[in-house]
């Protein structure tokens, strides 16, 4: 019977201590291996929390890692390059995303996302950004998501 073990880490700076080691001492794992292994999966995630899943068999001490994304906002505050969201997103902004980005982050998430698709997904990211204080290529993140359901952005959903 596979045992799972959930922790949260900073991408790319898991260690042998706790969360991780304590979980998996008892499972008679290679928590180094574990470790080495989480990290190379979430380097891209540096600085962000970033949800992991480990399941282990402890018969066979065979082990899988799942890597869940962070939220949409910490992946928007990534970058932007900006600490935190802004306070009043009518009157203040705290950046300015260009429309690759926004579909570079609704690709990293789509696997966690209920959208029915790239387009969809894209505008879930683009009302995150309407929430945050940050406009897309310049514009209210509501007047882009107007020009992706006339089109106009259709160029970056072709496969």
């Amino acid at each position: 019977m596979r045992q799972e073990v959930e922790v949260l880490i900073e991408g790319g700076k898991a260690t042998p201590g706790p969360p991780v080691g304590p979980a998996l001492g008892p499972l008679g794992i290679n928590v180094g291996e574990v470790v080495k292994k989480i990290n190379e999966l979430t380097r891209d995630f540096e600085g962000m929390k970033v949800p992991v899943k480990i399941k282990v068999d402890p018969n066979t001490k065979e082990y899988e890692i799942e890597i869940g994304t962070p939220p949409v906002a910490a992946l928007v505050m990534k970058e932007l390059s900006v600490e935190k969201a802004s306070s009043n997103a009518r009157t203040e902004k705290v950046g300015d995303l260009r429309f690759e980005q926004v579909v570079k982050i609704a690709r990293m998430k789509s696997q966690s996302m209920t959208g029915s698709g790239l387009k969809s997904n894209v505008k879930t990211v683009l009302g995150t950004c309407l929430s945050m204080g940050v406009t897309v290529d310049g514009k209210d993140p509501r007047d882009v998501q107007r020009l992706v359901d006339k089109g106009e952005y259709d160029k970056y959903f072709e496969k």
